[in-house]
């Protein structure tokens, strides 16, 4: 099972309070439904791939509108060949449109009333059951996070934008294909986005596998900033010898001031050493203490020394 499906899973399972659950019912409805109308009247056809939204579905029109939803099962016959749900609505449709918001006196709405999500609770009910119509994330383990909402309506698509942004949810909505997609990519704000959908088993795997990740890429940053600077100690380490030859080819060492030449005997013995592992080198050999800045002075003055020498 994928980790969209679990989530999706989880939503459903989930307890919501009345209003919460009616809310998630209208945002299924607008963004997974097709109304035809015909001589009996106006009939809802509900469609969804997977089992346990279906099942959902079914669940609430039989407990809020004591209707008989005929539920069909069809298969596709190309690509997945998965299974497809479809809920019909026969009898009560243009009510149920209506005590959900969705059918007014101007006719069919983009989206609900605002009325209806005053409260925090129906707010997230209906992220919810949009995420559960049009939803996808990406699983914990890939590289990236993306989490999205697709509908075919832009109206929908920024009105989604809008009440995810009141719980600090920055989305974001793109134009693909025939659709408008409304997106997150920030792992934190998903991570909230998960928890508004009380899919908290998906929330914990999701943050677990966060956490192991920006521990191992912490590990890996120190790890390279290590590494750089042990390449870094060669590297000056390398110049360093390089100097010392090019004084010993025209000096002797005994003509050298006695703190150089603990420095150059320290430096040949230890080619690989660090300035730390210099200065305590110095002081077992000896008995000289020296900090840092006081090795770098007198390596500098190697090096100048050295450079005089390239220049005569």
């Amino acid at each position: 099972m994928s980790f969209t499906s679990e989530v999706k899973n989880q939503i459903c399972n989930a307890q919501w309070k009345e209003c919460c659950r009616k809310v998630q019912l209208a945002a299924l409805i607008q963004m997974c439904s097709t109304m035809n109308i015909t001589s009996q009247g106006m009939h809802i056809r509900i469609q969804s791939e997977h089992a346990s939204i279906a099942k959902h579905i079914w669940k609430m029109l039989k407990e809020f509108y004591q209707v008989e939803p005929q539920l069909s099962v069809l298969r596709k016959i190309k690509l997945k060949k998965n299974n497809i749900y479809v809920i019909r609505v026969n009898t009560h449709a243009l009510e149920i449109l209506k005590d959900l918001g969705i059918y007014t006196q101007q006719g069919l709405q983009s989206h609900i009333a605002s009325r209806l999500l005053r409260k925090d609770c129906c707010a997230q009910g209906y992220l919810a059951g949009a995420f559960l119509a049009g939803g996808s994330v990406n699983a914990p383990q890939t590289a990236n996070y993306h989490l999205e909402i697709g509908t075919n309506e832009e109206a929908m698509a920024k009105f989604l934008c809008r009440l995810m942004n009141r719980f600090y949810l920055p989305a974001k909505m793109i134009k693909r294909r025939n659709q408008y997609v409304v997106y997150l990519k920030a792992s934190d704000k998903i991570a909230d986005f998960l928890r508004l959908c009380k899919a908290n088993d998906a929330l914990f795997e999701f943050e677990d596998n966060r956490i192991q990740r920006d521990f191992m890429n912490s590990l890996t940053r120190l790890d390279n900033c290590e590494l750089a600077n042990e390449m870094k100690s060669i590297s000056a380490a390398r110049k360093q010898l390089e100097d010392i030859e090019w004084i010993l080819n025209y000096r002797t060492l005994d003509s050298l001031p006695e703190k150089l030449q603990h420095v150059v005997m320290i430096r040949k013995e230890h080619p690989e050493a660090s300035m730390n592992e210099l200065c305590d080198l110095c002081y077992e050999k000896y008995g000289e203490e020296i900090s840092k800045s006081g090795m770098k002075h007198r390596l500098a003055k190697l090096r100048e020394m050295a450079d005089q020498l390239r220049k005569s």
